[in-house]
């Protein structure tokens, strides 16, 4: 499919895979912006939300599990009426699938909400965004990924912007325990493993594919680890509440995790990574236009080293040309 391409191609390739991630960190950060527009209605000091006029109080866990469960639905009506190809496996798929819904999916959402629930939330997000340095290291050592001084440089920008950006220097600062270190830590290597394993997925399914079967056994988890349906049902309990599941569903679960898959059928998974460091950046500025939240210098150099970082690991002649997958059916 590839061969014989020119230049061009390959470069406009790679440009899709840096817009796909970036469209990914965009629907991260919206998903996280309606969470703490929800989250400040309950108080600062609480993990709660709290969904007037009701009063209904959601746990982050409970949340995570509806919001797998309902992206699940919404996902699987959508394949079975347009993309039905994409549910076609065999049973030989099912252990990698199911290993990638759990690790690659509900593991980074349950390690993440725990990291955040020992800790704080600037101290969570830094340490899930590491996980550029696991992949940088495991790529390079066992798969032999050639290694260029534009990706090391570019993940120590990226995470050091990203540390800027979530308030390490202000006024909270970090938070961090034993079991807040430990959650958090492995909040990146389940981001990493998510990394990972969609790259080493591309070429045998599609993004459809692997999301749908992926949220499937996510859904399956969190029932097991909420004790079935009525676990994931007090996030549902008022109009106002219901609504906010399915945009996070929608828009802050399929859309990015699918944009992010497709990515990795363009760009490696450390250039993928880096990109979505940005979440936080825009997620400050979507807060700042919707919530009214400012940023302090600190905080706008943070945004800058991370843009930096992205410009150095794309820029001509410093990111390596990949090949782009091809892509299966039913994408």
């Amino acid at each position: 499919m590839s061969r014989g391409r020119s230049g061009l191609d390959r470069r406009t390739d790679t440009w899709k895979g840096y817009t796909l991630a970036l469209v990914a960190a965009i629907a991260w950060a919206m998903g996280g912006t309606t969470a703490k527009w929800m989250f400040t209605a309950a108080g600062p000091d609480t993990l709660a939300w709290r969904v007037p006029p009701l009063g209904i109080t959601v746990d982050p866990v409970t949340l995570a599990g509806a919001r797998a469960v309902m992206a699940f639905m919404v996902l699987i009506v959508y394949i079975v009426l347009m993309k039905r190809d994409a549910l076609r496996i065999t049973s030989r798929d099912v252990p990698f699938l199911a290993v990638f819904g759990v690790v690659g999916l509900a593991g980074v959402h349950i390690t993440y909400f725990q990291a955040i629930s020992h800790t704080n939330v600037a101290t969570a997000i830094l340490l899930q965004y590491l996980a550029p340095i696991l992949v940088l290291v495991f790529t390079v050592v066992f798969l032999r990924e050639r290694l260029t001084v534009a990706l090391p440089v570019g993940v120590a920008l990226s995470i050091t912007g990203c540390a800027l950006v979530v308030g390490v220097a202000g006024e909270g600062g970090l938070s961090v325990s034993r079991a807040g270190l430990a959650w958090g830590l492995a909040a990146a290597v389940f981001f990493a493993g998510y990394s990972l394993m969609g790259r080493y997925a591309a070429p045998r399914y599609s993004p459809w594919t692997l999301l749908a079967y992926g949220l499937g056994f996510a859904s399956v988890f969190w029932l097991l680890y909420l004790r079935g349906i009525d676990g994931v049902m007090p996030a549902f309990g008022s109009a106002e509440a219901a609504a906010a599941v399915v945009f996070i569903a929608v828009v802050s679960t399929i859309l990015p995790f699918g944009a992010f898959l497709k990515a990795l059928h363009f760009i490696d998974p450390t250039r993928a990574t880096i990109v979505a460091t940005l979440e936080p950046v825009i997620a400050g500025l979507t807060a700042f236009a919707l919530l009214g939240e400012v940023f302090d210098a600190s905080q706008l150099l943070g945004g800058a080293l991370v843009l930096v970082a992205i410009m150095i690991v794309q820029a001509p002649g410093r990111a390596e040309q990949r090949r782009p997958i091809d892509v299966p059916p039913g994408t």
